[in-house]
């Protein structure tokens, strides 16, 4: 998996100190938050459509596809599959 990826998903995990009452013992618990993530991988695949948005030459739904794909080191999805413009 592509490091950017590894770092998102670090972003999102928070580590909490939880305390027993009933042991008073104190122990780190992960928390995965998937809202934080989802919005995290959006600014990532925003920011690399609007920085291609700079460059002078045509800009296609194709490409943006393969620019995120790239970004996050993913392979690109099979021909047959299309982007639906809403």
């Amino acid at each position: 998996m592509n490091e950017r990826i590894q770092e998102l998903i670090k972003q999102a995990t928070d580590i909490v100190e939880v305390t027993n009452p009933d042991t008073d013992i104190t122990h780190q618990r992960e928390f995965f938050d998937h809202v934080k993530y989802t919005e995290l991988i959006l600014q990532e695949c925003s920011k690399v459509i609007l920085e291609w948005k700079k460059e002078p030459f045509p800009f296609d739904e194709d490409t943006a596809v393969e620019l995120i794909h790239k970004h996050f080191g993913l392979n690109l999805p099979p021909k047959n599959i299309k982007v639906i413009k809403i």
